[in-house]
């Protein structure tokens, strides 16, 4: 995620190689969890464009069946990778590493990749990419929350997390971090993004979580990674305007609507 528009969030990490934080934490006002916790929550990483330090990481995932992960659209496009993303030789999916700068977990090599040829990188439509894993993993994955379940109404609690900026000043994470944020009104976000260089809020196929005052976000390198609540997925991390700004909600791919790609593209 950010700042004013989905690419830009991670676009900041090709020219500027993100080192390991100063202060052990991610995701604004967040605190650290573990992995063993949250075994679905993975990285997506690239030594060759990013650096050795905190495993390459420049976006989150999340792992939805045995051997697929689902993630941004916008994490795999050239704006974020600098080059087309098939050029990217060690593209991997870290897996149960609760320390980036450490080892321990998998690192993985997709067997394959569908990026959402509908992705709109100027509303931020329809971001969305599902990555095959060479192998099915013992992590347990998350379910996805269909289109009726309740996890998706205004005023719920969900639970953002990512090992991206923990500032909004560029001091990236090493451990995984969560935040606790609001599902808001569709009407919340449509007058926060009606339309502009920002992007545009499509109720349809995005969901609006934050806080009122701010302080409590995604933010860069979280791009991809889950918002959860009452242990099912309800959106990626996608776009929005800051990092826990006031009247900047976040805004997420609404998780039901990768339901027909991940069946068409996902491995279980």
């Amino acid at each position: 995620m950010r700042p004013s528009h989905a690419v830009l969030g991670a676009l900041a990490l090709v020219f500027t190689v993100p080192t390991a934080a100063t202060a052990d934490g991610s995701v604004v006002g967040g605190t650290p969890v573990s992995v063993s916790q949250s075994p679905w929550a993975v990285a997506l990483a690239s030594h060759g464009r990013f650096g050795p330090g905190r495993s390459g990481q420049f976006c989150g995932g999340v792992l939805v069946g045995s051997s697929t992960v689902v993630t941004a659209a916008h994490c795999l496009s050239r704006e974020v990778l600098g080059v087309p993303w098939q050029q990217v030789s060690d593209l991997r999916i870290v897996i149960g590493r609760d320390n980036l700068s450490h080892g321990g977990g998998h690192e993985l090599k997709p067997a394959k990749v569908w990026v959402n040829p509908g992705y709109d990188s100027w509303t931020n439509e329809g971001d969305m990419a599902v990555l095959t894993l060479p192998k099915p993993v013992r992590n347990r994955p998350i379910p996805i929350a269909r289109g009726d379940d309740a996890a998706y109404q205004a005023g719920n609690t969900a639970t953002v997390y990512g090992w991206g900026d923990m500032t909004g000043e560029g001091s990236y994470a090493s451990r995984l971090r969560s935040a606790d944020v609001n599902v808001l009104e569709d009407s919340v976000c449509a007058r926060a993004y009606p339309g502009n260089a920002d992007g545009t809020y499509k109720p349809e196929s995005m969901l609006c979580a934050g806080e009122p005052a701010g302080g409590r976000d995604a933010c860069q390198g979280d791009s991809g990674g889950p918002l959860v609540v009452r242990g099912r997925l309800v959106g990626l991390v996608s776009w929005g305007t800051g990092c826990g700004k006031p009247g900047s909600p976040g805004v997420y791919t609404r998780a039901s609507a990768l339901l027909p790609a991940v069946s068409g593209h996902g491995a279980g």
